[in-house]
């Protein structure tokens, strides 16, 4: 695995070897429309482009209404969400499509292809999501880019039944052929041992905006010291005040250097 992950240049853009990678979702319009605080993503971009983060998760409109900052900024990577589910309220009768492909994807020049994992979701959607993911693997690797899959239960509270399910769906993107899982922060010990099951690096997102700047500081400390290789933080950071937002992202980003073991 070590090598495999050490030789590919798109991996190693979304992992650099010094730090936890700090990646600013910005893509969620794909699916929620004008989000609070992210009604203009283009100019959300250019102002974490300031600080001290490792890249972006993005949507197509984004990226080609951010080619000139990203070209600017060569060393931040970006993540393309390649898929969406409507409505997300109502994963029982929602629906889940690609709105763009791995061939996209290459031509635009981003660095790594993000899906979701539904499971909330009847069983006819299960299959054709599963289905949608092995196609999109298979053609990742035609074309050398990394896939990144988010096990999620869509509208669910986080009660330890619902963390530990989860789980078990990383399991199911594993072995579909994941190169990455994202999975919404299960708690330290569900952290460490999912690294430790899993041979593929584990990113663990923010999620909605909930608690203090301090509650989302250490969970962000403790998944990193738990062995997750990146977080990706967007509403819990972007959706506070200008001012506490900047201190925020600078006490992560000590974080992904200071608790950060390389575990791949």
């Amino acid at each position: 695995m070590a090598s495999r992950l050490s030789s590919s240049y798109r991996m190693n853009r979304v992992f650099r070897p010094d730090r936890a990678a700090l990646v600013v979702p910005i893509d969620h319009g794909l699916v929620w429309g004008r989000v609070p605080a992210l009604e203009a993503p283009a100019q959300v971009m250019k102002r974490f482009l300031k600080e001290d983060v490792t890249g972006f998760m993005v949507s197509t409109g984004i990226v080609k209404a951010t080619e000139v900052e990203m070209a600017q900024n060569p060393a931040m990577a970006r993540i393309l969400a390649i898929d969406a589910f409507w409505p997300t309220s109502a994963p029982d009768t929602g629906t889940g499509t690609l709105v763009a492909s791995v061939e996209d994807a290459v031509r635009m020049g981003v660095d790594c292809v993000k899906m979701l994992l539904p499971w909330n979701v009847d069983d006819a959607e299960k299959v054709q999501y599963c289905k949608r993911i092995g196609t999109v693997v298979s053609a990742a690797a035609r074309w050398d880019i990394p896939v990144m899959v988010e096990p999620v239960f869509l509208a669910a509270p986080r009660t330890p039944d619902i963390i530990l399910a989860e789980m078990e769906v990383a399991r199911v993107a594993y072995d579909l052929g994941a190169d990455i899982i994202k999975i919404t922060f299960p708690g330290p010990d569900a952290t460490a041992k999912l690294c430790d099951e899993l041979d593929i690096p584990i990113v663990v997102a923010g999620g909605p905006l909930t608690g203090d700047a301090k509650s989302t500081l250490k969970d962000i400390t403790d998944s990193i010291a738990a062995g997750a290789q990146g977080v990706v933080v967007g509403r819990k950071v972007w959706q506070r005040p200008a001012d506490e937002t900047s201190w925020l992202i600078a006490e992560i980003a000590k974080a992904t250097r200071t608790k950060f073991k390389r575990l791949w």
